[in-house]
């Protein structure tokens, strides 16, 4: 048109401007968040971001050095927190905000107690006596697997600490969980350090009080086993005090108790040295404010999806409260407490199983809670993003080095490994177990670790990539197994680490013995079950695949684990004793020693013979 002059179009300057404040951004960022921190408009980031050859929208997160980037573009320097850290910032600024005198809401809190210790010197059953409940009694081989937690009221009313309250975690003693028990020292503000009078002081003792000093906590010392004959509680007070823990009686300023677990000595001084311990130490929190914890546990429960046990540090947590947990987010949907109590919130220092997770957390991983809901989906989404990424880089990279490597390792023998647990936990640390046992002529390679039950995937890539299959607490399903039958699939259970290991490293050395082989007889599934006095538990089945004999060894399945391993106790149709009962028959079976049986449970039947072992690597 005549006369007409086009505006100027817009240059976006690609001169960095002079850097005049500072400002915090969080891992994670979205666009337009970082738009606003700047005070700038998001299109001009975006437009920025174009310049870099990125195509981002509003709503999409960046990195922490691609937003540090952009921040210094338009005159801002960065210091970039976690987004744990900003959720705690957001909570304080909010109570201010309010008029709220956030020191005001402070009050004191229970203690958590880690209990440490060598393998066998009484740690659990210390524990059992103080809860009065039997843990011990169902860990394998009477070993710790897992963390456990556990809240627990004094209830002696002649106690000066009657009606207070102490938070136990319970860890493994075994040294191959050391990752498990360094995590436990970390949720912790007391450490008792359980040491066996007739057998003193043990590696695992010694490993333990370096746990406890590298996380800056406070040890009490419980010499357990008083009362048997050999016990000399004064060698251990020496042995001790040379490593530095000096008992008060002689000067120092380690509190030591002399206790029987068995006979349940001393066991409320023992408390009441924790509250004394714990009072000085002045342990706050403020039950007011959102939720923050950790997690000790975590496992796939077939009928309820991923659980974690969590322990919440500040704050009180809801049931219906969105969270974000490492890079796995969720809502509560259920809480239940150590007795398997439904809970509908949970104060400072209440050890917790939560449902309602989109996935799996890592053991050790942050817990916070979170009001926006797609605010903990995309910290989630980003971090998943960036674990793939990590996990990609680190399986595609290829030096010169490597390839000297594999040309010198070439006459090696490689066993293949997939592994699967009924807990993170557990996996974590035997993939380590495993990773370090390679040698010099045979290395172990972990195609896959997981939680859960034995599935076909599993057995179909063990099949492909000629690997053995190792269960932990886990069973396979029934199609896995069959499968692992067809595609001669080995497939190895067990249930306490120290077996698990030396089989390993037998195999490895080629000095496998004859093993136990398990033929699997059939399975019934439990309709309903009926306590008759003076027999105990009985279980209506029916007998699903198979047949179940009288004489043959069982497995209690619940949700794909193996809850029990024991014998037919006994096995009738109707009123009369059988030999055997085949499938889509219904039975009565009860098992020996054991009457913890459920509806919709699965026994396994199987017989067991010794053959010739062969070399499985």
């Amino acid at each position: 048109m005549k006369g007409y002059t086009p505006p100027p179009r817009m240059v976006v300057s690609n001169e960095p401007m002079p850097i005049t404040r500072n400002i915090t951004i969080t891992e994670g960022i979205s666009v337009k968040d970082l738009a606003e921190k700047l005070d700038i408009r998001v299109k001009d980031v975006i437009s920025r971001l174009l310049g870099r050859g990125v195509f981002a929208t509003v709503n999409q997160t960046l990195d922490a050095e691609l937003a540090s980037e952009m921040a210094r573009f338009f005159g801002a320097d960065t210091n970039v927190i976690t987004f744990e850290e900003q959720a705690s910032k957001d909570i304080d600024a909010a109570a201010g905000a309010a008029g709220e005198d956030v020191a005001a809401g402070v009050t004191p809190r229970p203690p958590v107690v880690t209990i440490m210790g060598h393998v066998d010197h009484g740690k659990t059953t210390l524990l059992d006596s103080i809860r009065l409940t039997n843990v011990a009694g169902g860990e394998a081989g009477g070993i710790t697997q897992h963390i456990g937690a556990y809240k627990v009221r004094i209830t002696d009313k002649e106690s000066p600490a009657f009606g207070r309250e102490i938070v136990f975690l319970d860890t493994p003693g075994h040294e191959a969980f050391t990752r498990m028990r360094a995590r436990g020292a970390k949720a912790t503000d007391i450490v008792v350090l359980v040491v066996a009078a007739d057998d003193g002081v043990m590696p695992q003792t010694i490993e333990a009080i370096d746990h406890a000093h590298a996380a800056e906590v406070p040890i009490i010392v419980a010499v357990n086993k008083i009362d048997k004959p050999g016990a000399l509680p004064d060698r251990v007070k020496k042995q001790l005090a040379d490593r530095g823990l000096v008992p008060e009686e002689w000067g120092g300023k380690t509190v030591f108790v002399d206790v029987s677990a068995k006979q349940k000595t001393n066991l409320n001084l023992l408390m009441e040295m924790i509250c004394l311990v714990a009072d000085l130490a002045e342990l706050k929190a403020t039950p007011e404010r959102a939720a923050t914890g950790v997690v000790l546990e975590a496992k796939l429960d077939r009928g309820r999806g991923p659980v974690a046990t969590v322990l919440v540090n500040n704050g009180t947590l809801n049931a219906g409260d969105n969270f974000v947990v490492g890079n796995v987010y969720g809502k509560v949907r259920a809480m239940f407490d150590d007795r398997g109590q439904v809970l509908t919130s949970a104060p400072p220092s209440t050890p917790v199983e939560i449902l309602g997770m989109e996935g799996l957390p890592q053991a050790g991983d942050q817990f916070v809670v979170v009001a926006d809901r797609d605010k903990a989906r995309g910290i989630s989404e980003y971090r998943e993003q960036k674990a793939r990424e990590a996990a990609l880089a680190k399986s595609s990279r290829v030096s010169l080095e490597g390839l000297a490597e594999q040309i010198k390792t070439a006459g090696m023998k490689e066993l293949n490994v997939i592994l699967k647990a009924d807990v993170g936990g557990s996996v974590e640390v035997l993939s380590d177990l495993l990773t370090r046992l390679s040698n010099e002529k045979v290395r172990l390679r972990l195609l896959r670790s997981g939680v859960g039950a034995i599935t076909e995937t599993d057995v179909l890539l063990a099949s492909a990539s000629n690997a053995i299959i190792i269960g932990f607490n886990v069973r396979p399903e029934r199609k896995a197994q069959e499968l692992a039958e067809q595609e001669e699939v080995d497939i190895r259970l067990h249930s306490i680490i120290y077996e698990l290991q030396d089989e390993i490293k037998r195999a490895m050395s080629g000095l496998l013995e004859p093993t136990i082989k398990e033929t699997y007889l059939g399975r019934a599934e439990v309709l309903e079950t009926f306590r008759i006095p003076k027999v105990g538990t009985i279980a209506g089945c029916r007998v699903t695949d198979g047949v179940i004999k009288r004489d043959s060894d069982v497995r209690l399945l619940r949700d794909g684990v193996a809850v029990f391993k024991g014998k037919v106790g006994s096995l009738r149709r109707f009123k009369d004793d059988a030999k055997e009962v085949t499938n889509g028959m219904e039975c009565g079976i009860s098992i020996a020693n054991y009457g913890d049986i459920k509806a919709r449970d699965v026994i396994e039947a199987f017989v067991t013979e010794r053959i010739a072992a062969e070399v499985i690597a």
